[in-house]
């Protein structure tokens, strides 16, 4: 595992398609009862210049001297995602953004549901606790989070950044966030979050805009981020929106509020219900349509509709109808997102397994043991070390491949296993670094039906899973690039004797290739063509023909006579993705751009590492609390497991999946198919998820005490029902200045483990 690297690309500015069509239609059908947004002007708190032109290189955005280019940025007034914002000058000599360091920034007096802003992180995801202040003199908070500007998709964007000697071929992004206000106050200022100034290596949180929405008196529809999609719901096109209640009414299912798509070409098939939306509250939901005789890839004006009992919003939307073949470019690969399954599943196991799984060797908790070639070269490694002892300086990396026997590798078992501990898909090492392919591979003899087992074991898994556990969805990982294969080394050279020098063969190389068009991008269409992955989880980048590969990964998924959506990550070296992947640590804040954390059970490697005891595997508990986390924030939670070189996976893995598959069978409900609060994703050990219409779920990470007290504007009214997952007693709750309070009885806190789960539902 390792963060991606990335193919540079053409220094064309951009500005992403939906800030351009935000900037040239009213994002909200203002009806005369809704208050206009209110933009807040931040000149004066601005202490960064973050935005150079060309002619003008005097910024510093990060700390390290990179900026964002002027040339790919919108300038004044403008609107993303259906919100006003007064964007920033890049003029020269120009501060354009503040760094949240805990600066109180005054805004009109008024009563409002929410403050929009234009953010980015540099260095990381910065995030911090915003304070509100009111003219009652009181206060609430609110967390607030920038995604990275270089790894995140925001909407504004460009394609390259400039750097202190030229530019950076890699796309950089600004995104945005919220934070709830109380409207039954009227607010006065608001407190920002303390992160730290810009300097490499630190995590700082931007600011280039800010806009505050006012709340309307009664029942008031709002629609924002109305667009036309690429996904799928059940074969039909979807078309998305997000409809506000900008009311300080309830919206409840006695108003029928349905919402449809009205566009030439095209009919609603599939219309969204909104039963229920509170005060302030968002709901963000999918409409299928299917053409009526236009053309795919018909570009029109038409709009998204939202109408209930006295109750109607609209928002002008140019959509794109039908799906057309996608291309190999950044143009068109940029329209393919997650699929709706992949964002519903939250949770999936990841495998590596591979020659590594042989001497399967690392310091503990200090290093991944898959790299153990890798690390066998370093002198200063403990690996290079015990090697020489254990095997001896003779021994080469590829000696271990016959020992990879897989002899005790049931694929059923795998499946039946992944399914019990209630994972939605798999992803399956098919080439790690080492260059060993686990499937029959024609453009390389390097594989584990050439050499070692003899078995094609990647479809040994892949039919297994389609034959016993038919809901479970299949991925394959695949590195990019290989260390030491010698027609394009990672690391510079061949294989060679780590204690010598001498040079070594390279098992089951075709020489005399060009790396990436004549076998990297052909095994890649291999396992596409071979196994059908609904995952292709690219790993590293560099030099790659990605663009090629993933339009005909893309177009075999939707030609087929019965479309299916498929999905790939970050990292297979091009700018243009689904989903972003943390390793080994996850996002402070919601993102709402997909995402998907990874890490072992192991507390520091992939790969099985037989020198890990026990005690220092991931608890249950552990487990339990990242994917509640990770869920409430917009990610899924990939848990990796590392199996023996003979196919048996640790007793201590097998336990902690079927301990995860135990709670989610009871508690379950809460995390699939659920989606992000849109006011905040935690408060302290509390975390929140909704499923529209049906519930609102709120999970205490912790056992909970008597009581349970929420300082947020839950989405919960009068005469809602409250449960506690998996226990059938009553339970009561209250509203106490302005706090939800839950009593819990002993029988209930008992009741629990890992994760307690609350839910409010009609």
């Amino acid at each position: 595992m390792r963060t991606r690297r990335t193919r540079p690309r053409p220094a064309v500015a951009l500005l992403t398609l939906a800030a351009l069509l935000a900037s040239t239609t009213n994002a909200v059908a203002q009806e005369p009862s809704i208050p206009a947004p209110v933009t807040v002007p931040l000149d004066q708190y601005f202490d960064n210049d973050g935005i150079d032109s060309a002619s003008a290189r005097d910024g510093n955005f990060d700390g390290s001297g990179y900026t964002f280019p002027a040339e790919g940025l919108p300038s004044g007034q403008i609107q993303v995602d259906g919100v006003p914002y007064a964007f920033p000058s890049a003029a020269p000599n120009t501060k354009n953004n503040v760094i949240a360091l805990g600066q109180r920034v005054n805004i009109p007096r008024g009563r409002y549901h929410a403050a929009h802003f234009l953010v980015a992180g540099s260095y990381g995801m910065a995030s911090g606790t915003a304070t509100v202040h009111y003219a009652d003199g009181g206060t609430t908070t609110a967390s607030i989070g920038g995604p990275d500007w270089y790894s995140t998709n925001g909407p504004i964007s460009a394609p390259f950044r400039y750097s202190p000697s030229g530019t950076d071929q890699h796309q950089v992004s600004i995104s945005t966030a919220q934070i709830w206000l109380d409207a039954s106050r009227e607010a006065v200022a608001l407190t920002l979050p303390t992160t730290k100034p810009p300097q490499p290596n630190q995590a700082s949180l931007h600011i280039f805009a800010m806009t505050a929405q006012p709340a309307a008196k009664g029942k008031a529809l709002a629609l924002r981020q109305s667009r036309s999609t690429t996904k799928l719901i059940n074969g039909e096109q979807s078309v998305e929106t997000t409809v506000t209640n900008l009311g300080d009414e309830w919206i409840t299912e006695r108003d029928a509020v349905q919402v449809t798509v009205d566009v030439f070409g095209a009919r609603t098939v599939r219309p969204a219900q909104i039963r229920r939306l509170a005060p302030g509250d968002e709901a963000r939901v999918r409409i299928g349509i299917v053409r009526t005789g236009a053309p795919v890839d018909t570009i029109v004006n038409g709009k998204v509709v939202a109408q209930g009992r006295r109750l109607k919003a609209e928002q002008p939307v140019r959509f794109t109808l039908g799906v057309k073949d996608y291309q190999a470019t950044d143009a068109s690969l940029v329209t393919h997102e997650s699929p709706y399954w992949f964002d519903d599943a939250k949770f999936g196991i990841f495998i590596h397994w591979g020659i590594y799984s042989v001497p399967a060797w690392s310091p503990p908790g200090e290093q991944y043991a898959e790299w153990y070639w890798r690390w066998m070269e370093d002198k200063n490694n403990a690996v290079h070390a015990y090697h020489e002892k254990t095997y001896g300086k003779d021994f080469k990396y590829d000696d271990f491949i016959p020992q990879f026997t897989a002899n005790k590798y049931d694929p059923k078992a795998w499946a039946q296993l992944f399914q019990e501990a209630g994972a939605k898909y798999y992803v399956l090492t098919s080439k790690h670094h080492e260059g060993f392919a686990l499937y029959d591979s024609k453009v390389s003899g390097r594989d584990s039906v050439d050499l070692g087992p003899k078995r094609d074991l990647v479809k040994e898994l892949f039919d297994a899973s389609r034959k016993y556990t038919p809901e479970m969805r299949n991925g394959l990982y695949f590195s990019m690039p290989e260390w030491y294969n010698p027609d394009g080394p990672w690391m510079g050279h061949g294989p060679k004797n780590p204690y010598t020098g001498a040079d070594e063969p390279y098992t089951g190389y075709q020489s005399g290739r060009d790396f990436v068009h004549d076998y990297q991008a052909p095994q890649m269409r291999e396992i596409v063509h071979q196994y059908d992955p609904d995952v292709i989880w690219c790993d590293i980048g560099g030099a790659n023909d990605s663009r090629t590969v993933l339009a005909d990964y893309f177009n075999r998924a939707k030609n087929r006579p019965n479309p299916k959506d498929v999905t790939v990550d970050d990292r297979c070296g091009i700018p243009t993705h689904d989903y972003t992947t943390p390793e080994y640590t996850t996002y402070p804040d919601t993102v709402v751009k997909k995402w998907e954390a990874s890490r072992g059970l192991d507390p520091r490697s992939y790969g099985y590492n037989k020198a890990t005891p026990d005690s220092m595997y991931m608890t249950a508990d552990e487990v339990v609390d990242t994917l509640v986390d990770v869920t409430s924030k917009n990610g899924n939670f990939l848990l990796d497991i590392g199996p023996r070189a003979d196919g048996s996976i640790p007793e201590i893995m097998q336990t902690r999946l079927r301990e995860t598959g135990a709670w989610l069978k009871t508690n379950g409900e809460s995390i699939y198919g659920t989606t992000y609060w849109s006011r905040m994703a935690a408060q302290g050990q509390l975390r929140f998820t909704v499923k529209q219409n049906e519930a609102f779920y709120i999970t205490s990470l912790d056992k909970p005490g008597n009581q349970v007290v929420v300082d947020a504007p839950v989405p919960v009214r009068d005469g809602d029902r409250l449960t506690l997952l998996g226990y059938n007693g009553p339970l009561k709750w209250s509203k106490q200045n302005g706090k939800l309070v839950i009593d819990v009885p002993p029988t209930a806190q008992a009741a629990g483990q890992h994760a307690w789960v609350f839910k409010f539902s009609q």
